[in-house]
């Protein structure tokens, strides 16, 4: 095991991260944390100049670690453990190549929340979309984050009989996006990542909650993360998305391929409403945006109830999985 002779180590998986990777990366190592911290890289064969990148950059600072593994190496809970256990932090900070920190004080902000509870052992932040999110994606992302408060929160367990119960409350406490988060790393030698193919992050979250442990919401702790997707790529996006949900939770959205109809209506309406309301936006662009959403929503819902036969009939994945295409690639 690694002596831990840091106070953090940011553990940021990389394949053909392109010019927001060099964004994240420099915005990662000029962090305030008041303390040393590390940067660990594992590239699973970048063909960018990713990797050329990095290693002009370890030129400056003996702190970045870069790690090449093969493309088929790859797996999201696999290549974050080998990240971990390369670290040489007492706590691992996990960000996407496409994470971009708001400011100087977003590790300092994740990680000071495990000094108000011991039990404390996993910390996620606030997402902002970027501009160039679609309107609707934007509003979902604002409305997702803040409903986990405006200040830091704790979650833990405290009703299993109302956890048995309800899905909403599971949702709750289980959700956790290793976009922009933080673990101790004592208890990832315990409890490491399931080295699954999606949803590594809110499965690690359920065993903690299940397992009496606390996380921790830190919205001052803020990145910049959102996709700006084709509708072929969104339906992919879905199709995992809902299928590991499915794994998780045992939530299939679409209950029946005869309520797929209702789902996308249900939805589109209330895209609807939302344009009607928003007064900042013209007609004509309203009823572009309608139109997107009614594309959107059959996309949505129609990966959705795909996902979960994923599980089932595992053939789908070499047609729709997008995750299933990246790592076998």
């Amino acid at each position: 095991m690694n002596e831990l002779n840091q106070l953090a180590s940011v553990i940021i998986p990389t394949k053909n991260g392109g010019d927001i990777f060099k964004k994240v990366l420099v915005e990662a190592l000029n962090q305030d944390l008041g303390a040393p911290f590390e940067i660990v890289i594992v590239d699973s064969g970048s063909s960018d100049g990713t990797v050329e990148f990095i290693q002009g950059l370890q030129k400056q600072n003996e702190n970045i670690v870069l790690k090449q593994i093969m493309p088929k190496e790859f797996g999201h809970g696999k290549t974050r453990n080998l990240g971990a256990s390369l670290a040489r932090g007492k706590y691992l900070v996990f960000i996407t190549q496409d994470a971009l920190p708001y400011d100087q004080f977003w590790l300092k902000n994740l990680v000071s929340c495990f000094d108000l509870d011991e039990n404390i052992v996993g910390v996620f932040g606030r997402h902002l979309p970027y501009d160039d999110c679609d309107i609707f994606e934007k509003h979902n992302i604002i409305t997702h984050f803040n409903n986990f408060g405006t200040e830091t929160t704790i979650y833990y367990l405290d009703d299993q009989e109302r956890y048995n119960r309800e899905e909403g409350y599971r949702h709750l406490l289980c959700y956790y996006s290793d976009n922009s988060s933080a673990m101790r790393k004592e208890i990832w030698d315990t409890i490491p990542y399931p080295e699954v193919d999606f949803a590594e992050d809110q499965l690690w979250a359920r065993q903690i909650i299940e397992r009496g442990y606390k996380k921790a919401y830190s919205p001052q702790s803020v990145v910049y993360h959102s996709h700006n997707y084709t509708f072929k790529q969104q339906f992919k996006r879905y199709y995992d998305e809902y299928k590991g949900l499915y794994r998780i939770y045992n939530y299939a959205s679409v209950k029946s391929v005869f309520l797929l109809p209702a789902y996308i209506a249900k939805h589109f309406i209330s895209d609807v409403r939302f344009l009607r309301h928003n007064t900042n936006i013209s007609r004509k662009r309203k009823l572009y945006w309608a139109a997107y959403s009614l594309v959107k929503n059959t996309v949505r819902y129609s990966g959705a109830y795909l996902g979960v036969l994923g599980n089932k009939y595992t053939s789908l994945n070499r047609l729709f999985s997008r995750e299933y295409k990246l790592i076998n690639k």
